[in-house]
C-alpha cells in the first residue's frame, strides 16, 4: 500500500468515527435535513412515547394556556387552528397573549371548543403535524393519558400531553418548566424555551434579593380577595399560595389554607383584620363591582384595618384562560412597590410590567389590559 492511499483511508477512517461521535452526541436533538422535519419519538408529560416531526411547523394548541406557551416560546407563526375561546372578541380581555395576536387568531379555522373540548373531524380536516394538549389537574380543563390518546387514535395526528404547572409550588413550576421545553423540543424552539425559564428564574431571584431578608415579623399582613378562577369572583375568593405574596415575602393571613384557591368565610375575613388588601380586578365583572362593592358596603367588611386606613389597592388578574405568568411577576413588582417601597425604590411598576409583556410577548400591553378595567391596576382604590 503507497504512502498516498493509506493516508485516504486513515482519513476515511477518522471522518467515520467522527461522525459516529457527532450522532451519539446529538441523538435527542435530531438534525433536520434538507427536507424537512425528521421523526424522533419522545417522551411526553404523561410518560407516553410519541413520534413526531421535529420541528413541527404546522401545530394546534388544545386546552386551557396551551397556545400562551407557544406565543411564548414565539412560535405563535405555527399555528394552523383554535379553539372557541380565540375566536371571540370580547370587552374585556385579561389574555394578554391575545391581545397581542387576536386580530388574525379569528380568522384560523375552528378545531374545537375551549377548555380541550376537541372536534376530532375538525382536526382531521385542518390536518396538522402535531396537536398540544394541556390542562391544569383539578381545573375543568384537566386531561389525561387516556383521553389523549383517544384522540391521538381518532384524528391519526400525533397528540403531545403535558400538565400546565404553575409557580405556587417546586413541583408545578418542574410541570411547567417540563411543558416549556417539551414544546420547544418539537417546534424546533429549545433556545427560546431555557430563555423564558432563564427570564423567570432571574425575575423571582431579583424579588427574593429585594424582600428576603425581611423578619417575618415585619413582613406586611395582606390578603387578596376576588380572585378570577373560571370567571369573575367576590372578596371571599383568594389563593392562599398567591405567588407574587411569596416572592416579596408579604404575610398572607390566608396561607394556612393549603395552595389552591379557595372560598373563605367573610368572618375569617374579619377575624384575621389584614394590614393591606389587595383586589384581583376582575371583580368588577360582576355586579355592583364585587368585591370592590362588598367592601364598600358590608358594615363587618368596614371595620377592616386596611378599610380604615385606605390600604385597598387593585391588582390586574391573572387566572384567565389558565395563568399569565407575565401578569403574576407584574403584579409581585406592583405589590413590592406598595409594601415595601424603599426596597423598590428603582422600580416604576407600570415600566416594570411592559418590560416583562414585552419579554414574553413582544409588545407591551399594561395599558390595554388595565383600561377596560376602568385602569384600577396598580392603583389605591377609592374605598
Amino acid at each position: 500500500m503507497n504512502n498516498h492511499m493509506y493516508v485516504i483511508i486513515c482519513g476515511a477512517v477518522l471522518v467515520g468515527l467522527l461522525a459516529v461521535a457527532g450522532c451519539v452526541g446529538e441523538s435527542k436533538s435530531p438534525v433536520v435535513s434538507a427536507s424537512g422535519p425528521v421523526e424522533t419519538t419522545l417522551t411526553d408529560g404523561f410518560g407516553r412515547m410519541v413520534t413526531v416531526p421535529v420541528p413541527a411547523t404546522e401545530v394546534l394548541c388544545s386546552g386551557s394556556g396551551c397556545l400562551r406557551y407557544l406565543v411564548y416560546l414565539q412560535g405563535e407563526d405555527r399555528i394552523v387552528g383554535v379553539d372557541s375561546i380565540e375566536k371571540s372578541i370580547r370587552p374585556i380581555e385579561g389574555r394578554s397573549y391575545a391581545i397581542v395576536h387576536r386580530n388574525w387568531m379569528v380568522d384560523l379555522p375552528l378545531f374545537g371548543e375551549f377548555r380541550g373540548k376537541d372536534d376530532p373531524e375538525k382536526i382531521i380536516g385542518i390536518s396538522p403535524q402535531v396537536v398540544f394538549k394541556t390542562g391544569a389537574d383539578g381545573q375543568p380543563s384537566a386531561t389525561n393519558a387516556d383521553a389523549i390518546d383517544k384522540l391521538q387514535d381518532k384524528t391519526g395526528v400525533a397528540v403531545i400531553g403535558f400538565l400546565y404547572g404553575s409557580l405556587r409550588t417546586d413541583d408545578e413550576k418542574a410541570q411547567m418548566y417540563e411543558g416549556l421545553r417539551l414544546m420547544g423540543k418539537v417546534i424546533g424552539k429549545e433556545p427560546r424555551a431555557e430563555e423564558v425559564i432563564e427570564y423567570i428564574e432571574a425575575t423571582m431571584a431579583d424579588l427574593e434579593a429585594r424582600t428576603g431578608d425581611i423578619p417575618p415579623a415585619e413582613q406586611k399582613r395582606v390578603y387578596i380577595g376576588g380572585v378570577s378562577l373560571s370567571g369573575a369572583h367576590g372578596i371571599i375568593s383568594t389563593e392562599p399560595a398567591y405567588p407574587p405574596f411569596l416572592w416579596v415575602h408579604a404575610n398572607n393571613v390566608a396561607s394556612g389554607l393549603g395552595i389552591a384557591h379557595v372560598d373563605v368565610a367573610k368572618e375569617a375575613i374579619v377575624d384575621w383584620d389584614p394590614e393591606y388588601i389587595f383586589i384581583d380586578i376582575s371583580t368588577i365583572d360582576m355586579d355592583n363591582d364585587g368585591a370592590i362593592g362588598q367592601l364598600k358596603s358590608d358594615p363587618a367588611l368596614k371595620t377592616l384595618s386596611a378599610m380604615k386606613s385606605g390600604k385597598v389597592y387593585g391588582v390586574l388578574p391573572y387566572n384567565n384562560y389558565n395563568i399569565n405568568y407575565e401578569t403574576v411577576l407584574a403584579d409581585a413588582y406592583y405589590i413590592g412597590k406598595v409594601l415595601y417601597p424603599e426596597r423598590f425604590a428603582d422600580i416604576n411598576p407600570v415600566e416594570k410590567a411592559d418590560e416583562i409583556y414585552t419579554f414574553f410577548l413582544g409588545k407591551p400591553v399594561f395599558d390595554e389590559l388595565n383600561s377596560p378595567y376602568r385602569n384600577l391596576g396598580f392603583s389605591q382604590i377609592p374605598i
